[in-house]
């Protein structure tokens, strides 16, 4: 079943800003101009970091063979009528960390970026990639009052890379050849769906028996911890920065793509008031419907379960919001 929010049009999109120059906001920005896809606005509050890393990057144009602009700025007021806003800032996983660790501070850092970023562009598309992510896209949403479908959180598109890569690893195919489908919260309960997973067409339960399948699937709720206990110093960038690049092309070309996001259900799967990771089209509107598939019992109880605990986090969030700033998000 489909629920449609808007009908499709042509973007003609141009600006994108990225909150937060770390190591995913400037390996977007790079991903985003590289691609020839818009113009970039690379805000931090860091002092001369944003401005140094878009000054690199224009410098990098010529070789490139690209003429998009790079503005990089500790002012909110130079990210103006941004199409699209994304959302990197905040403190990354360090090894022993869960995602949920990082409420405390990035939640009061989420939505004040947000609050700011919606002031001077009130008509844009937030993406949010800040950890814990279904719970800091929830807090967006509060924070900006926009459309449901003009929000999202980048989860299921980096998770179901992960699950496609360890799937192409183990069978030694061609990554390309492979397609995985994950949902839920971007964590530790996050559902990669099996029997959705097909090489070249060829569902993986007649390639792979059920115990490497399942080592797999693990592998995929463990792939950001796995990266951060061996780097000891950071998370994962690349691949984050590919997966948000991926949506933003969707919706600045229209593409109406199926991915999976971090969407607000109302009804669909059984969960309402939450943002979570299912199937939805991306287009020139944001989130243009969500896809509700037709799940087993298992999965269905596993999506819930996911959603549980995230609604318990998002409670948690707003308890500190609201002890931090005494008033609503």
């Amino acid at each position: 079943m489909v629920n449609s929010f808007a009908s499709l049009s042509i973007c003609h999109s141009s600006r994108v800003t990225i909150i937060g120059a770390g190591r995913v906001g400037s390996t977007l920005a790079q991903r985003i101009v590289e691609s020839n896809l818009a113009d970039v606005v690379l805000l931090d509050i860091v002092p001369g970091m944003p401005q140094g890393l878009a000054l690199d990057l224009m410098e990098a144009r010529g070789i490139e063979s690209h003429n998009r602009r790079i503005l990089g700025t500790n002012d909110y007021a130079d990210t103006a009528n941004s199409e699209i806003i994304i959302i990197t800032a905040g403190f990354p996983r360090r090894p022993g960390m869960s995602r949920d660790d990082l409420l405390l501070t990035n939640a009061k850092i989420v939505v004040e970026a947000a609050k700011q970023a919606i002031a001077y562009s009130p008509n844009a598309i937030f993406l949010v990639v800040t950890n814990p992510l279904d719970v800091m896209t929830y807090l967006t949403w509060q924070a900006t009052g926009i459309e449901k479908n003009r929000i999202m959180g980048m989860a299921g598109v980096l998770d179901s890379a992960r699950f496609e890569a360890f799937i192409a690893m183990e069978l030694g195919v061609v990554p390309t050849d492979v397609k995985a489908m994950v949902l839920g919260s971007h964590g530790d309960l996050m559902v990669p769906l099996s029997r959705y997973a097909t090489v070249n067409g060829i569902p993986i339960t007649e390639l792979l028996d059920y115990s490497t399948i399942e080592r797999l699937v693990q592998r995929t709720r463990n792939g950001g911890a796995e990266i951060v206990e061996l780097m000891q110093t950071g998370g994962a960038f690349f691949a984050p920065a590919s997966a948000a690049c991926l949506m933003i092309e969707s919706i600045l070309m229209n593409q109406s793509r199926i991915l999976p996001v971090a969407a607000y259900l109302q009804g669909e799967y059984g969960l309402n008031d939450i943002f979570i990771g299912v199937p939805t089209r991306l287009g020139c509107g944001g989130i243009t419907s969500i896809l509700e598939l037709n799940l087993t019992a298992t999965e269905l109880q596993a999506l819930h379960t996911s959603a549980e605990s995230v609604r318990r986090t998002i409670q948690r969030a707003k308890d500190i919001i609201l002890a931090g700033i005494g008033g609503d998000i």
